[in-house]
């Protein structure tokens, strides 16, 4: 009986290069995903405008609490809207009104909010196939005030121009292609061309 050899080892040669694989990855979107591209804009444009908003409404918490000592609640002793004073305690700023805090309802909801912020941005950066440097720049739009909405406006206008120009120039090769294959731009080869029509 014969000895079974096993099968040979693959070299290095023919393992694939997972910086080869990187390299050969397209850079720019796929045709089928503008749909989803589009619907992630609009889902960022609408996530920048809310964090954006909500970030100056936390800058504004933060300056009335910390440079004129008073916080915003709702409800309470002080009436439906009122502002309590914030005094030193042992724990550092402690509040003296009752009622729902809004100025810490400010903050917990930005908080939460810009997490679903990032995977706005996030969602854009890798379906647009951008650099890191990019992702990293949106998603300061939600701790640098007024930068979302700077943000918002420059990237709405880009991706857009840039999905109305691949449109035009995938469609303009798609026409060139059917006019290059239709068959009333060839002859027709036909086997009884020197018989009698009858």
């Amino acid at each position: 009986m014969g000895a079974v050899t096993p099968p040979p080892l693959p070299s290095r040669a023919s393992t694939p290069d997972p910086a080869a694989k990187l390299e050969s990855m397209p850079a720019a979107p796929k045709l089928a995903s503008f749909p989803a591209i589009r619907g992630a804009l609009r889902f960022y444009q609408i996530c920048s405008i809310i964090t954006g908003t909500m970030l100056l409404l936390l800058c504004a918490e933060m300056l009335v609490k910390y440079a004129l000592g008073y916080e915003l609640f709702l409800g309470g002793s002080g009436g439906f809207l009122w502002f309590a004073p914030v005094v030193e305690g042992p724990n550092g700023h402690e509040s003296t009104g009752d009622g729902f805090n809004l100025s810490l309802g400010i903050l917990v909801a930005h908080g939460w909010f810009y997490v679903v912020y990032l995977f706005s941005c996030f969602r854009v950066w890798s379906l647009m196939r951008w650099q890191f440097w990019r992702f990293l720049l949106l998603a300061a739009g939600g701790i640098v005030p007024f930068l979302s909405f700077f943000l918002e406006a420059r990237v709405a206008r880009e991706v857009k121009r840039y999905l109305a120009e691949r449109e035009a120039s995938e469609g303009d090769a798609a026409t060139h292609d059917l006019a290059a294959h239709s068959t009333l731009t060839q002859a027709v080869p036909t086997e009884q061309r020197d018989k009698p029509l009858l």
